[in-house]
């Protein structure tokens, strides 16, 4: 047991993905001995294992109708000053109580940049404190391209003033942070690759399980073109008689749901919201079909399941543009994109991912424990600097 201890915070707006992902390293460093607190920015979500964990939930704010700068609360009022400046001291008080040896901040200051409100405070509250944490940001291994040059030179600029680590959940042979963040090597010092945040390996599963192709949406807040569309793929496809099983996600709307179930019903596809665990059912199934989500993708490489990726490209996102592309370059998978997207261009792409060769695994699936394992070296090297 090390008896560290860390304040983890993540805020998610839209989507669940940086929220499953903080789960699991979070697990990671409680299972190498560090007492946890979780602290949730966004509106609670179900079915995520925060067990030995102390989590610590925020006034929930959330991505309003125009977009992730119009932050909302889960009532829909819009977040005034007011409700910001609780938001700040609910959040200090918690750091103050907790007397920390790890910040570790999600995403900021490559992302969330609409929470600097209360972001900035809790770091200058970090850096008075006596003896100061280890400050480290945790970021997945692609980030959104495109990236205004000031806006890159501030990052780089807040991570010198404030930030010890930045730990980046990917594998550098996949992709390096410089793929889509122009100035990393103004910050080479400070990266250390974890591996991809993935779930352990499932050693077994029922012969012949749930299905024998998956359709997944994530967290289905942005799902429902793709799953409508390779419902009514299937009937095209050499696997038109086989089992299908399409998962909406969590956050897919009850009307949305509904028609999707009226749709599978029509062209025998199970529609339900999700399983309790998805790894050992894709390592049961021919075939993935899906978007090209972190999480999702760290699922089906561990499954060892071929895949067709529609990547979620809508307003401007490249990031799952990006992680499709390579992984199709390193044998992984066909691409549909989003904007190609018919019940014709899917089928297509099924039966040329059915002839794909058995997925050969060469990255680093590990990145829970790997990420435990660099903190904890960081504050065995470091931490009698900080005393």
């Amino acid at each position: 047991m090390t008896g560290w201890r860390v304040f983890f915070y993540v805020q998610h707006l839209l989507g669940v993905g940086h929220l499953f992902r903080a789960a699991r390293i979070a697990q990671g460093l409680h299972k190498l001995g560090f007492s946890v607190e979780l602290v949730l920015g966004g509106p609670p979500v179900s079915q995520l294992d925060f067990s030995g964990l102390n989590v610590i939930q925020l006034p929930p704010l959330k991505a309003g109708p125009n977009g992730f700068t119009d932050l909302i609360t889960s009532s829909g009022e819009p977040a005034s000053p007011a409700i910001k400046a609780r938001r700040t001291e609910a959040l200090l008080a918690a750091f103050e109580r907790s007397c920390p040896d790890v910040l570790l901040i999600e995403s900021f200051p490559f992302g969330r940049r609409q929470m600097r409100f209360e972001l900035l405070p809790l770091l200058e509250a970090a850096q008075r404190k006596k003896p100061r944490p280890c400050i480290a940001c945790s970021i997945r291994d692609i980030l959104q391209e495109n990236r205004d040059m000031a806006c890159a030179q501030e990052v780089v600029e807040i991570l010198r003033d404030y930030f010890d680590l930045v730990l980046v959940h990917g594998d550098p042979r996949l992709v390096k942070l410089d793929a889509t963040f122009p100035l990393a090597d103004h910050i080479e010092s400070m990266i250390a690759y974890s591996g991809i945040v993935a779930p352990g390996s499932p050693f077994y599963y029922q012969a012949g399980s749930k299905a024998d192709v998956i359709v997944s949406a994530g967290g289905g807040a942005v799902g429902y073109k793709l799953l409508e569309t390779t419902l009514l793929a299937k009937a095209k496809t050499s696997l038109a008689f086989a089992r299908w099983l399409a998962l909406t996600g969590g956050n897919a709307k009850p009307d949305e749901f509904e028609r999707l179930q009226q749709l599978g019903a029509m062209n025998g596809v199970v529609v339900e919201r999700s399983v309790p665990d998805l790894v050992a059912t894709l390592a049961g199934a021919q075939l993935s079909i899906s978007q090209a989500g972190y999480n999702t993708v760290a699922d089906i490489l561990v499954s060892g399941c071929r895949a067709v990726f529609v990547p979620f490209s809508q307003g401007g996102e490249t990031e799952q543009s990006r992680r499709a592309a390579l992984l199709v370059e390193h044998g992984f998978g066909v691409v549909v994109p989003e904007q190609e997207l018919t019940a014709a261009t899917l089928s297509k792409a099924i039966e040329r991912a059915l002839l794909l060769p058995e997925p050969v695994q060469k990255f680093d699936l590990n990145g829970a424990a790997n990420t435990a394992q660099l903190v904890r070296d960081w504050l065995t090297n470091n931490r009698k600097h900080f005393c």
